[in-house]
């Protein structure tokens, strides 16, 4: 599932006429970037979540195969809401991946996803500096998360001492079994991913993932495209 949404305020003006999904970079959509890298690794049943300008994405789809759209025109459910809303289009498999719209990178997709098979959820994590991370144990199962700036802690542990933890940032990027779905139910449209798996953690294997050469981009922001070119020539 290609989570292509969002309204990509960082990016305008460009955002202001075209969806980020369709931010040009090196010539190519980030939409197509995303979607040639799912096809080297074997992917061929793509989902991809609208909103934002959706019918230019609808429209930029028709020459593609195998694509179905998770239609979010009358709200944005955000990622965990944005899961649930496409269970219909996901739940006949065992596992789907996850992927942002505006991650490049050169993560090892296959290699991802059969780490990731022993467990209900792995998220690709990264050591890049950032306020918020994810805490993990010595295993990489997940425990928690903080923010550095604030102190906040969450956690299904009470008492979690956060500087025992593994600290890593979440890299946009992950899979999960379709076993989750009915602990969605009782969630509103509405919620984010990273709280349900906190949530959920204490009682379900939900595991980091760690490529040591992981190179990783967001391409977030307009003084970021010349670099993000330059990233995606590289990989």
């Amino acid at each position: 599932m290609i989570f292509a949404a969002g309204l990509g305020t960082r990016l305008k003006p460009l955002t202001d006429h075209m969806p980020k999904a369709l931010v040009p970079v090196d010539g190519r959509p980030l939409l197509q970037i995303v979607l040639q890298k799912l096809r080297r690794a074997g992917f061929d049943d793509i989902v991809i979540n609208v909103h934002h300008f959706a019918d230019m994405i609808e429209t930029w789809c028709q020459s593609e195969t195998g694509i179905r759209l998770s239609d979010e025109r009358q709200e944005l459910l955000e990622t965990g809401g944005g899961i649930k809303h496409a269970r219909p289009l996901l739940q006949d498999c065992q596992r789907f991946l996850i992927h942002n719209v505006d991650i490049l990178s050169n993560v090892n997709l296959e290699a991802f996803m059969q780490a990731g098979e022993k467990h209900e959820a792995t998220l690709l994590v990264s050591q890049r500096d950032t306020q918020r991370y994810l805490l993990f144990d010595n295993d990489m199962r997940l425990v928690g998360w903080t923010n550095l700036k604030t102190g906040e802690v969450k956690s299904p542990y009470p008492g979690l001492n956060v500087d025992e933890c593994q600290r890593f940032a979440f890299a946009g990027i992950h899979q999960m079994s379709t076993s989750l779905f009915p602990l969605m139910d009782k969630w509103p449209a509405k919620f984010s991913i990273i709280d349900f798996y906190l949530a959920v953690c204490a009682q379900h294997p939900i595991y980091g993932y760690i490529q040591p050469d992981l190179r990783l981009m967001d391409v977030g922001k307009l003084d970021t495209l010349a670099e993000a070119e330059a990233f995606v020539r590289s990989i």
